[in-house]
C-alpha cells in the first residue's frame, strides 16, 4: 500500500456504469459492472486515499418504477422517494460487498460503510414549477391523462415514443446524514452515501422531513458533499476519458488541465450539454471555488486521473502552481504545459537522491 499523505476524494460514479446501455438489467449484469467499478475504487484506497463514493441510480429507479407499474393491480406501488431509497439499498449492498472483497484481496483493513442518505431540497426551487426529468414507463395518451387527473402527475409526450411522467430536478441544499458521514470518514471508513443524489426530502419550519417526488443530480449532490466534508478533490467518472470541446464535431478537442475561468468560458459558449457533460462540469467548478480540484475522467483510468496523468482537471484560477501534495513536480509541469501557462522556476522533474516521487516541490 502506498503510504503517501492521505487525501479525501469524493467519487461520483454514474448509474450507467452500473447498468450499461443495451443491457437488460439482470442481476448478473449489474453485479459484473459493479464489481469492475469496485476494483478501480479499491485501487484508490490501496494507494492511500480516503474515498467517499456517490453513485447514480437513474436506470435502477426507472426499472423499479416500471416493475411497480406492471404489478400495480397486485401490489400497491410505492411513491418515488421510496423507490429512490430502494435503489440506494440495492446498489449500496452490491457495491459494499464488491468493495469489501477487493479490499480483502489487497490486504486492506479499511472498513466499508453504506449509508441511506436524504438530501433536502427547497420547495420554492424553480424546478418544481417546470418538471423536466422523465421517469418510469411509457404510457399511451389515454392512460397518461388518467394519471394526470387521478394522481396529479405531470406527463409529457416523449419524442413520439409515448407519454412519460416528468418530475423536477431541484438543487441539493443540505445532506441530512452529513454528521454521520463526517464521523465515518474521520474513523477511516470507505463511505458509500448520497446514492442517486440522495432521497429528495423537504424540511418543514419545525425541522421535520417529508419525501417528495424529484430527481437530484448526483454530480451536483457529490459537489455539495465534497464542499461539506472539505474534500481535496471531486472525481466525476463517466464513459469518456475527458471533457471535450466541440464533442463529436469536426473541431473536437480534448481538455486536459484547465482553470475554472477558462472552463466557465467554455460553459458560456454552450460547449457542454445540459443533460450529459454540463452538470459534471458545473459540479467540478463548484469545488474549485474553495480551492479543491475537479476531475472528469473514465472509470478505467481512475488512478491515472488522480495522479494528473489523464482526464480533465479543473483547478482554481490561481491554483495551477499549488496542486495537491500527492502529485510529483513533473506532473505539475505537465499540467502547466497543457494549460498553456508560462512555467517559472520549478524543481527538477527528476527526484533528488533519496526523495520519493510524489514529494511536493520544496
Amino acid at each position: 500500500m502506498n503510504r503517501q499523505r492521505q487525501r479525501t476524494l469524493v467519487l461520483a460514479l454514474g448509474g450507467n456504469a452500473i447498468l450499461r446501455p443495451g443491457q437488460l438489467g439482470t442481476f448478473e449484469e449489474q453485479l459484473f459492472n459493479i464489481d469492475s467499478a469496485a476494483a478501480h475504487i479499491a485501487s484508490l484506497v490501496d494507494a492511500g486515499h480516503e474515498v467517499v463514493v456517490v453513485h447514480g441510480n437513474g436506470p435502477q429507479v426507472g426499472n423499479i418504477l416500471i416493475q411497480q407499474a406492471a404489478a400495480e393491480t397486485a401490489v400497491a406501488p410505492m411513491p418515488m422517494d421510496v423507490a429512490g431509497a430502494m435503489s440506494q439499498g440495492q446498489i449500496g449492498y452490491l457495491l459494499t460487498q464488491c468493495l469489501e472483497n477487493h479490499l480483502r484481496r489487497l490486504g486492506s483493513v479499511v472498513p466499508v460503510a453504506c449509508l441511506l442518505t436524504e438530501t433536502v431540497v427547497d420547495e420554492d426551487d424553480p424546478a418544481f414549477a417546470d418538471p423536466t426529468k422523465p421517469v418510469g414507463p411509457f404510457y399511451d395518451e389515454a392512460k397518461a391523462r388518467t394519471l394526470m387527473l387521478e394522481s396529479g402527475y405531470t406527463m409529457k409526450e416523449d419524442a413520439g415514443r409515448g407519454w412519460r411522467r416528468v418530475v423536477p430536478s431541484p438543487e441539493p441544499v443540505e445532506i441530512v446524514q452529513l454528521p454521520a458521514i463526517r464521523k465515518l470518514v474521520e474513523a477511516g471508513a470507505l463511505v458509500i452515501c448520497v446514492g442517486g443524489g440522495g432521497i429528495p426530502v423537504l424540511r418543514a419550519r419545525d425541522g421535520s422531513l417529508s419525501g417528495t417526488a424529484a430527481v437530484i443530480d448526483k454530480d451536483l449532490a457529490a459537489a455539495r458533499l465534497a464542499l461539506d466534508i472539505g474534500a481535496d478533490a471531486l472525481l466525476v467518472l463517466t464513459d469518456v476519458p475527458v471533457a471535450y470541446l466541440d464533442y463529436r464535431g469536426p473541431n473536437e478537442r480534448a481538455l486536459g488541465a484547465v482553470t475554472a475561468a477558462e472552463m466557465r468560458g467554455h460553459v458560456a459558449a454552450g460547449q457542454f450539454a445540459s443533460g450529459s457533460m454540463g452538470p459534471k462540469v458545473e459540479a467540478c467548478l463548484r469545488v474549485t471555488d474553495v480551492g479543491a480540484v475537479g476531475i472528469i475522467a473514465s472509470l478505467t483510468t481512475t488512478l491515472e486521473a488522480v495522479a494528473g496523468k489523464s482526464g480533465t482537471r479543473i483547478v482554481a484560477d490561481e491554483a495551477l502552481c499549488a496542486e495537491p501534495e500527492w502529485v510529483c513536480s513533473s506532473t505539475l509541469v505537465t499540467w502547466k504545459v497543457l494549460a498553456g501557462l508560462d512555467i517559472p522556476d520549478v524543481p527538477s522533474a527528476r527526484p533528488a537522491d533519496g526523495e520519493a516521487v510524489g514529494t511536493p516541490p520544496r
